[in-house]
């Protein structure tokens, strides 16, 4: 065996054990979530801490449902969810086909004010986006919580970095079929953007899914607010029921956990591919 093969051999095994260690270090708090659900009150403010409850108690998740309007906060994060993902999918493609194939009189200036977007502090859009859904009687209504968010200067981006390494020579080829510029869009250009579509959507899922600020700021009402939002409720200055709390934190972040396992592989081409063409 070569003295370069053992180099090769020991690198691969530091770069192993550290990727281990960073994944222990990422998993122990997501353990502590499960294990303090099914403890006692008593058990998750015990001190000295400790780790393993005596008797598993499952009872936490259904007191998380009874202290809370659960349902509702399911109903509209998948709600909000759902449209703050169709819509960006269906606008920002459309304008990043645009931004990457279509010559126009200020394209680089338009590109450019949407990407700036995205160097500003989404708090800093609170206060106009509030006084624009007061205007409209949106206010504590399930619409506000993802009417001001149609586009996505992000999956603008992504999306045009996508198009622009693709071949023009099959829009030529379309062109001389008698396409038109939305067929081609549609039926060819799309289609070669998969790995871009699968990561936006899980990207813009996992924001939707876990926002808190803004369903604060919008809403009131129990029934219309969201599940990041919803947990908040039960945070008590009096004393907070943590079993009750971490139960309702994993029931609220299961579905996009499972969301991103079906779909990893996508995510990481979609999103590997993108940095290699910025």
């Amino acid at each position: 065996m070569t003295s370069h093969t053992l180099s090769s051999k020991r690198t691969n095994l530091v770069i192993h054990a550290v990727l281990i260690a960073i994944s222990a270090v990422m998993i122990i708090p997501f353990l502590w979530m499960i294990l303090t659900s099914v403890k006692t009150p008593m058990e998750a403010t015990q001190i000295p801490v400790k780790f393993f409850p005596s008797i598993l108690k499952w009872n936490s998740y259904s007191e998380a449902f009874k202290q809370s309007s659960f349902q509702y906060y399911y109903f509209n994060t998948a709600f909000s969810a759902f449209m703050k993902t169709l819509f960006p999918i269906i606008f920002s493609s459309m304008a990043a086909y645009a931004f990457a194939r279509i010559q126009f009189p200020g394209r680089s200036i338009c590109f450019f004010l949407i990407i700036s977007v995205m160097m500003v502090p989404n708090p800093v859009f609170y206060t106009p986006q509030y006084m624009m859904m007061n205007k409209l009687g949106l206010v504590n209504t399930v619409t506000a919580l993802w009417i001001a968010s149609l586009i996505s200067p992000f999956a603008t981006f992504l999306l045009r970095q996508f198009f622009l390494g693709i071949s023009k020579e099959l829009e030529e080829a379309a062109i001389l079929d008698g396409c038109n510029p939305f067929q081609i869009f549609w039926h060819i250009m799309l289609p070669l953007v998969k790995s871009a579509l699968v990561a936006i959507v899980i990207i813009q899922l996992l924001w939707s899914w876990n926002e808190l600020q803004w369903p604060l700021i919008i809403n009131s009402s129990p029934e219309k607010l969201t599940l990041s939002a919803g947990l908040a409720t039960l945070v008590s200055k009096f004393g907070t029921n943590y079993p009750v709390l971490m139960a309702g934190a994993i029931m609220a972040v299961i579905p996009m956990i499972f969301l991103f396992f079906i779909f990893q592989r996508r995510f990481i081409e979609g999103v590997a591919f993108s940095a290699h063409k910025g």
